[in-house]
């Protein structure tokens, strides 16, 4: 499937590690002009490092503009998310027609300990970042003229809640919504809006878990293993082609199995 994407301009947010990377890669395979975007700066450089290697994708020149860029962004906040779409425009030469929504955080505590900035820290990002996001790539594919594909990468804790995840859950089920609702308002411009609910997935946030813990969650997975980022990334490769034309406001499982 190499090229189905080949010079469509691409934004990941949280391109910086976990998920976000490895959709960067996927997406830079099948040909896509990456905008690696985090908050963390040097992980979406690292990331950036990665993508050189892919088919068509050489180092430039000091005289050639990149195929690729990082930039750093805090999708909590509308003036970042703002100068990002202005950057990824200037450099590219036009709005990306493609962007999934990786960044996202957790801040676990159990419900009767839970302060309310905790709460609102994770919401500020998962929910409000994806809903900033969204926007502004809406705003810009419509002022152009040109359709596209919007990407929430979820969690299937949306939809079946978790211990010690009350702030985490409620933000990725807003997510849903929001990605229902903007399909269906989206629609009419050519922009399609899905989402990615992964489960027990392989990522620096899922190393943080005591390796017992991890254990015992993969004996949950029919599949019977974790998975990879590399599987997540490919679901949210194929909602970004046009392999995937008819398809807007749904929620595809990338779950091995898991609460089905």
């Amino acid at each position: 499937m190499a090229g189905r994407l080949r010079g469509v301009v691409a934004l990941v947010t949280g391109g910086g590690s976990g998920i976000g990377r490895a959709v960067c890669s996927r997406l830079c395979r099948d040909g896509a002009r990456v905008a690696v975007a985090d908050r963390d700066t040097a992980g979406a450089e690292d990331t950036l490092g990665t993508l050189w290697g892919h088919e068509g994708h050489q180092q430039p020149s000091s005289v050639v503009p990149s195929l690729n860029a990082a930039f750093d962004v805090d999708v909590a906040s509308a003036t970042s998310v703002t100068r990002l779409l202005r950057r990824v425009q200037e450099h590219f030469g036009s709005p990306p027609r493609v962007a999934v929504c990786c960044a996202g955080v957790t801040r676990d505590d159990f419900l009767l300990r839970m302060d309310e900035g905790t709460f609102q820290e994770v919401l500020a990002v998962n929910l409000q970042g994806t809903f900033l996001v969204t926007q502004a790539v809406a705003r810009a594919l419509v002022a152009a003229g040109t359709g596209g594909s919007i990407v929430h990468v979820g969690s299937i804790v949306a939809k079946v809640g978790n211990v010690g995840q009350t702030n985490y859950a409620a933000s990725k089920a807003g997510v849903e919504g929001l990605t229902r609702s903007c399909a269906k308002e989206l629609s009419r411009f050519g922009i399609r809006c899905n989402a990615v609910l992964p489960g027990f997935i392989v990522t620096p946030m899922s190393q943080k878990v005591p390796p017992k813990v991890l254990a015992k969650f993969a004996g949950l997975v029919p599949m019977g293993r974790l998975g990879d980022p590399e599987e997540v990334a490919d679901v949210c490769a194929f909602l970004a082609s046009g392999d995937s034309a008819y398809i807007t406001g749904a929620s595809v499982e990338v779950t091995g199995g898991l609460f089905m």
